[in-house]
C-alpha cells in the first residue's frame, strides 16, 4: 500500500509543478530587485557629494589665491591667466564628479574603468587646452599653468579628505 500512497502523492506533486512555472515568479524578482536601492550606487553618489563639498571650496580658495599672486607678479595678464587656468581645472574636476554620478549604477568594475578612463581623458584634454592657450597674448602662460596645476592638486587632495570623512567601506558586500 505504501506504493499506492506514494503514487498519488507523486502525481499530485507532478500536477502542482507545472502550475508553479506558469506563475510569473521570475519576472517579479527582477522587478523587485530593480525597485530596491543599489548599495554600490548609493555609496558612489555619497562619495561624490562628500568629495564635491570639500573640493569645490578648496579649489575656489586656490584659484583666488593664485589670481592675487599672479596679478601681483604679472599684472592683468596674470590675473586673466590665473582665472582661465582655474576655470579649466575646476571644470575638469567637476567633470570627474559628474562621471562618478553617471556611472554609479554600472557594475563595480565598469565604474573603475570609467574612473580611470576619465582621468586619462582629463589629462589629455588639459594638455590640449594648455597647448591651445599658450599663444593667447592676453594670458600669462605661467599663471595659467601654475593655477591649473595647483587647483587640480588641491582638488585631488580634497577628494581624499572627502573620501576619508565619509567612513564608507572600501569593499561593499553584495
Amino acid at each position: 500500500m505504501s506504493d499506492d500512497a506514494s503514487t498519488p502523492a507523486d502525481g499530485a506533486d507532478d500536477a502542482a509543478a507545472p502550475a508553479a512555472p506558469a506563475a510569473p515568479a521570475e519576472p517579479a524578482e527582477p522587478t523587485g530587485l530593480a525597485a530596491q536601492p543599489n548599495p554600490h550606487a548609493e555609496s558612489v553618489r555619497t562619495l561624490a557629494t562628500a568629495m564635491a563639498k570639500i573640493a569645490v571650496p578648496a579649489a575656489l580658495v586656490t584659484i583666488a589665491v593664485a589670481a592675487v599672486i599672479a596679478t601681483l607678479v604679472a599684472g592683468t595678464a596674470g590675473l586673466y591667466g590665473a582665472l582661465v587656468g582655474g576655470a579649466v581645472a575646476l571644470a575638469s574636476s567637476l567633470a570627474t564628479i559628474g562621471l562618478m554620478r553617471l556611472s554609479a549604477d554600472f557594475p563595480v568594475m565598469l565604474v573603475m574603468a570609467v574612473a580611470l578612463g576619465g582621468y586619462a581623458f582629463k589629462l589629455v584634454i588639459l594638455l590640449v587646452v594648455m597647448l591651445l592657450l599658450r599663444d593667447v597674448d592676453a594670458l600669462h602662460n605661467l599663471s595659467v599653468g601654475l593655477t591649473l596645476l595647483a587647483t587640480v592638486m588641491v582638488w585631488a587632495g580634497a577628494e581624499v579628505v572627502g573620501f576619508r570623512r565619509t567612513n564608507l567601506p572600501t569593499i561593499v558586500p553584495n
